[in-house]
């Protein structure tokens, strides 16, 4: 390996992001297409797809398939479309990364549960290039004299409500925290569903296995993948890792700081918690996700078995979503909480008091991490309540914990030895306070 300085890539705050219960929730929903358990107003149902001719409004003529669509129950009692509007589109942190020669900067969302690198590029309609004005980096790929197009190859990223992100793909030099690697296969946005292009970020980089990316003919490798290959991090350390903080934080020692590390693990965070080494656990990546077996949670000491249970760490989620018997245990521990059909969700009166939260950890392996009780508070519940930060995984046979659980650890994606990785982290105080840009 080259010798060179590997540094912290300090995670950007969207200044634009809000925090919305229903939306988050929603928006994995799109993601994870797993049907609810619980009522409210999102489930799927079949929709008739119809391939023909065009009439005069409508397609006529050909095959008709029916799909699974996400839909919304309307107040009326009719299911109807879901929009951008309905979803969380946005993203809490982004992260900077560089493209091409001359570099570009490009804010991109790093997302553990998913593996493609893609952006706005010119390849986008003039109308949509338009609309994202000043807001989006776009990627010219004749701007850059290292880029190469791959013939052939294509991309598509499609949810269940039917949105999607699709276009071409082609090879270029990204820069990820003073790594740069060469030849990496980067995927260029030629159309953008509303629920892809609202957002602040300009794409994605995918950090999850390669199995799950949807370049064609293909999987591409990730950039992680790439930077072991290529040599760029040390042999003994083919990893990464994500220290998520909070704007509750800011008055803590960590002062709430974010960031990833590339080929090295941090050992502030260590440190800080009291420990030499990380709590290793082996990974399951056949499905392309970081899972892990968590077979027990606890609520105020109280354990909860959940044999043969496993969990996914995804950066690229803000809620934790377990199964309904946990969710509910844990709120029967906190006073006042109730389930609201109209949110979907659980919810919480906003008086009640850090010393009146219960204490959650959940296993990841054969250890216990605690979630950090301010972030059992998500966002904004309306009249005098919280939305809560754990919620249904409905039918998934696994959980999600997202950044509500990976805010209370230093999370390690180790690659090389294929294993996860964790740090339990304590915050001096915990902060209550109402959620920021709910």
């Amino acid at each position: 390996m080259a010798s060179r300085q590997l540094n912290r890539i300090k995670l950007i705050p969207n200044p634009k992001y809000k925090r919305s219960g229903l939306k988050s929730y929603v928006y994995l929903l799109n993601k994870y297409g797993f049907n609810p358990t619980m009522e409210g107003p999102y489930h799927f149902g079949n929709k008739i797809h119809q391939q023909g001719k065009h009439g005069l409004h409508k397609l006529v003529g050909g095959r008709a398939s029916v799909q699974k669509t996400l839909q919304k129950t309307a107040a009326s009692g009719e299911a109807g479309e879901v929009t951008a509007e309905d979803q969380q589109n946005d993203s809490e942190y982004l992260c900077p990364v560089t493209i091409g020669t001359p570099g570009q900067t490009f804010n991109l969302d790093f997302d553990t549960g998913s593996a493609d690198l893609w952006m706005f590029s010119t390849e986008l309609p003039k109308a949509t290039i338009t609309a994202a004005g000043n807001n989006h980096t776009i990627y010219n790929p004749k701007d850059s004299s290292t880029y190469k197009a791959t013939k052939g190859a294509s991309w598509k990223i499609s949810y269940g409500d039917g949105s999607s992100a699709s276009g071409t793909v082609g090879t270029d030099n990204v820069t990820i925290g003073g790594l740069t690697i060469k030849n990496q296969t980067i995927e260029l946005a030629k159309t953008l569903s509303a629920q892809f292009s609202s957002g602040v970020g300009d794409g994605l980089l995918g950090l999850a296995f390669s199995a799950i990316n949807t370049v064609t003919p293909g999987p591409a490798h990730t950039p992680v993948e790439n930077m072991i290959s290529q040599d760029d991090i040390s042999s003994s350390e083919e990893l990464f890792t994500a220290n998520l903080g909070s704007w509750r934080d800011a008055s803590d020692p960590d002062a709430g700081e974010s960031f990833y590390t590339f080929g090295y693990v941090d050992q502030a965070p260590l440190q800080a918690a009291g420990v030499t080494t990380p709590y290793y656990t082996p990974v399951d990546s056949s499905q392309g996700f970081w899972m892990f077996d968590s077979a027990s949670a606890s609520v105020n000491g109280q354990s909860i078995a959940r044999t043969g249970n496993t969990a996914i760490a995804d950066t690229g989620t803000t809620l934790a979503l377990v199964d309904d018997a946990t969710c509910k245990a844990i709120y029967a521990a906190i006073p006042g909480s109730s389930y609201d059909s109209t949110q979907q969700g659980y919810v919480f009166p906003s008086t009640v008091t850090a010393d009146q939260l219960p204490v959650v950890t959940f296993a990841v392996g054969g250890q216990q991490f605690a979630v950090q009780k301010e972030d059992l508070a998500f966002a904004d519940g309306g009249n005098g309540n919280v939305y809560g930060g754990i919620q249904s995984r409905g039918d998934m046979t696994f959980d999600i914990l997202g950044d509500t659980f990976l805010k209370s650890i230093y999370a390690i994606f180790d690659l090389g030895n294929t294993r996860f990785g964790a740090v339990q982290r304590s915050e001096p105080t915990q902060n209550l306070a109402p959620p920021q840009g709910s």
